[in-house]
């Protein structure tokens, strides 16, 4: 039998990870230091990397170690947690296959409006959010629960640390882009999902 503090160490691992990003995320939001992104592979680039990379390898490690072990309901939360995740995941991989790798890794490319992107200034963070909340509900683990919690919340400042980056690289295009497409979801999605289903009937 495995011993909980293993699962407790793992976890206090990933929780120190996803603070190490949160804390690069709030030193680009906070002061006139840009620590994300960082435009190029720079050194900040390669510790928010292996930052986030623990992170991961901590969720993996806690969510077999410690998997349904809480009190969620089943089987309403597995099956949920199962869509939310696959759902979650194809919104990520087909944000993500737009752009280059280096580009969704935080070094400086192109601005991308179309696919996704005209739903979404950054779908692949909203099919993060889901595709985490679905992961959680899937395993059934306080712990686990926990450093989603934490991801989601690294998630959610991510853009608003990129968007000066973001303004500065693309100018009026940018901004023009904001005056239309939501953050995260919206009205505006929602509108164009429609649209694009009356287009195809």
């Amino acid at each position: 039998m495995i011993s909980p503090n293993v699962t407790e160490v793992v976890f206090l691992i990933g929780l120190v990870a996803a603070a190490g990003v949160c804390g690069l995320l709030l030193v680009t939001l906070t002061t006139d230091r840009q620590l994300w992104p960082p435009g190029e592979k720079t050194r900040v680039y390669y510790l928010h990397w292996t930052l986030v990379w623990l992170f991961n390898g901590s969720l993996l490690i806690v969510a077999v170690l410690d998997w349904n072990a809480w009190l969620l309901p089943r089987p309403g939360t597995l099956v949920a947690g199962v869509v939310l995740a696959v759902v979650g995941t194809v919104i990520f991989l087909r944000s993500a296959s737009v752009m280059q790798s280096d580009e969704t890794m935080g070094v400086t490319g192109e601005l991308y409006t179309d696919g996704p992107y005209a739903y979404s200034r950054n779908p692949q963070y909203v099919g993060m959010i889901v595709g985490i909340v679905g992961f959680a509900l899937f395993v059934n683990s306080v712990w686990f629960a926990m450093l989603a919690a934490a991801h989601v919340g690294w998630v959610l400042l991510l853009p608003r640390a990129e968007e000066p980056h973001l303004r500065e690289e693309y100018g009026g295009a940018y901004e023009q882009y904001t005056e239309t497409v939501p953050r995260f979801v919206g009205v505006h999605t929602a509108r164009v999902v429609v649209a694009g289903r009356s287009a195809r009937d």
